[in-house]
């Protein structure tokens, strides 16, 4: 059982460091402040109550009869002196002498509280008047240590007291004075305490942000700068690297300053290392470019004297005759391999494409067609939309996208798989898919598909003629139009996604009737046609395409395998005027649309 979910460091602490250092001076002002504040307070309550206990003092004297007048001794019978009284009133004590209101006495006798007065003023009068302490009152003030020390206790009724027990010669009493006033007094200043403080901390927390901002500006501009350079371009092509830190946050006497001076001695070092990367860079394309132009014209010799001699008159042996074809193979081989590597250094060097309105529909039939004369023992389907699928691209170069993914998939897989290539829109992009059933890609190679000269291991191996430069090929193709490759392979089923920014659908008038015409050789379907715009029949796909089914369409055959059975012989077929690229004339997927 997992514990309860913690909050992570970034939640519990500040991000920034502004925040942190305001945050940090509010705590150390307001911890100041506690302990100026509790400081304060200990020593006023312990000056307040020091003169609460000797009014309390002199309360008990009084009441005990250890105070004299001035002038007399206090001593009983010393000469020149009055002889001390014995016993008081208590009404006259507490009502009457300069005792503070709320003043308690209560006479002890055998070590318990008998009777007891307090002294309170009446409504609106302006004396004093005695009255009775309960039991409960009594009780509590007997709970007073006799050691004659002040002790702070609650009287029922009457709240916090300080009260003593004294002796004396006008007997033993328990009294005791309200701490009222003096509490007020302390928890006033605890108020004007905590409100002080908590105005003194907003105040340093405004004026904190303000500073705080102001010092670390430089810093935040130190950042702006990283961060954009961090968004360059920094792992291909020509990098431009001109931004630096101002001259002005680079003051080598300030923390911020130094920082500033040293990125900006970093991003020197890094501009130079680009500038070197891309050099390089440019001489290894040049040369690619160059060596590969230049062995064209060569290789073309090479095959071209080989087929010559393998064609001619003489009489020459199966060893030559053999030697002679593995020349020309090679030499064939070589020819592609130059071919690719300088598409690629051309694609590399940023050379301009010939961008043009294209309807991948066609190009995907095409393709799929040609695949299937090249590769008799897989199974071809398409999957295809009913609208064009329009794209602004090189339809040269995208072809061989296609034929690249095509020839992959045929020359990897075994014999008996099934290739299906689909066409599907996914929000602004038009995706073309190339799906097989074969075993798959290796998992330790998936990352590495798309390198140069990458190979696989027996799963997906190399038979012959590849010269592992195709997806390389069709990644670059891919991203010189804007678009993107990738790659999901799992044992069963291996998926190659070509995705290309789609155009906006535009009007293209079209005949309400056409008669299937797809790649040069089909046979039209039996059946008359029917309208373009017809209903799909129970069971067709939804707005991407219909499912994929076997693909037929390939010059000279003269059938076409799906729900309407066989085509009619082709020398029945209507003479017809060539017909735009487009899904009704050139998609063999969706026959009862095209006349059954």
């Amino acid at each position: 059982m997992t514990g309860p979910l913690r909050p992570s460091r970034s939640a519990r602490s500040p991000r920034t460091l502004r925040t942190r250092l305001v945050v940090v001076s509010v705590v150390l002002i307001a911890v100041v402040c506690a302990v100026i504040g509790t400081v304060t307070t200990l020593a006023l309550r312990s000056h307040l109550y020091d003169q609460l206990d000797g009014r309390l003092d002199e309360v008990g004297k009084r009441a005990s009869g250890a105070f004299a007048p001035p002038g007399q001794d206090e001593r009983p019978g010393a000469p020149g002196g009055a002889q001390a009284p014995r016993g008081i009133e208590l009404d006259q004590f507490v009502a009457l002498g300069p005792q503070p209101q709320y003043t308690v006495v209560a006479e002890v006798r055998d070590g318990t509280a008998t009777e007891g007065k307090v002294g309170r003023r009446s409504g609106s009068a302006p004396y004093l008047s005695a009255q009775d302490l309960d039991r409960a009152q009594l009780a509590a003030l007997g709970t007073v240590p006799a050691d004659r020390r002040a002790h702070t206790l609650g009287l029922p009724g009457l709240g916090s007291y300080r009260a003593q027990y004294v002796t004396g010669p006008n007997g033993s009493f328990y009294v005791g004075i309200p701490t009222e006033d003096t509490d007020g007094i302390i928890n006033t200043l605890i108020l004007v305490e905590v409100c002080v403080t908590a105005a003194g901390l907003l105040a340093a927390c405004l004026a904190g942000t303000v500073i705080v901002g102001v010092a670390t500006r430089p810093l935040r501009r130190v950042a702006a700068t990283a961060t954009r350079v961090s968004e360059l371009p920094l792992h291909t092509g020509e990098v431009n690297l001109s931004e630096r830190v101002p001259d002005a946050e680079c003051d080598p006497h300030t923390e911020v300053g130094q920082v500033g001076a040293a990125l900006n001695r970093m991003l020197d070092h890094v501009r130079g290392a680009l500038e070197a990367r891309q050099q390089s860079e440019t001489r290894v394309r040049q040369f690619v470019a160059d060596a590969s132009h230049e062995l064209r014209t060569p290789l073309s010799s090479i095959r071209g004297y080989a087929e010559l001699t393998r064609r001619g008159h003489e009489q020459v042996g199966p060893d030559t005759r053999h030697a002679l074809g593995r020349i020309e193979s090679e030499a064939g081989r070589m020819t592609l391999l130059v071919e690719d590597l300088l598409l690629l250094a051309r694609l590399d060097a940023g050379r301009p494409l010939e961008f043009a309105p294209t309807d991948l529909v066609p190009l995907v039939v095409d393709t799929v067609s040609d695949a299937r004369a090249a590769g008799r023992d897989h199974n071809w389907r398409l999957a295809l939309p009913d609208e064009p699928a329009p794209v602004c691209a090189d339809a040269a170069r995208l072809q061989q996208v296609l034929v690249n993914l095509l020839a992959n998939a045929q020359r990897h897989t075994p014999p008996g798989t099934t290739v299906t290539a689909r066409v599907r829109r996914q929000g602004p992009w038009l995706c073309v898919d190339v799906e097989d059933d074969g075993p798959g890609i290796p998992g330790a190679l998936l990352p590495h598909v798309f390198e140069r000269f990458a190979r696989g291991d027996s799963a997906r191996s190399r038979a012959t003629g590849s010269t592992g430069l195709g997806l390389a090929i069709v990644q670059a193709v891919a991203t010189a139009h804007d678009g993107a490759v990738s790659v999901a392979s799992v044992p069963g089923r291996t998926v190659f996604t070509v995705r290309l920014p789609a155009l906006a659908p535009g009007p293209a008038p079209r005949p309400a009737t056409e008669p299937f015409s797809g790649p040069t050789g089909f046979a039209e379907p039996t059946g008359s046609a029917e309208p373009t715009g017809s209903a799909e029949p129970a069971g067709s796909a939804g707005p991407v395409g219909p499912a994929a089914e076997p693909f037929s369409g390939l010059t000279g055959l003269t059938g076409l395998t799906g729900p309407t059975g066989p085509a009619a012989p082709a020398a029945e077929s209507p003479a017809v005027p060539a017909a735009p690229h487009s899904q009704p004339s050139h998609s063999a997927t969706t026959p009862t649309r095209q006349g059954a």
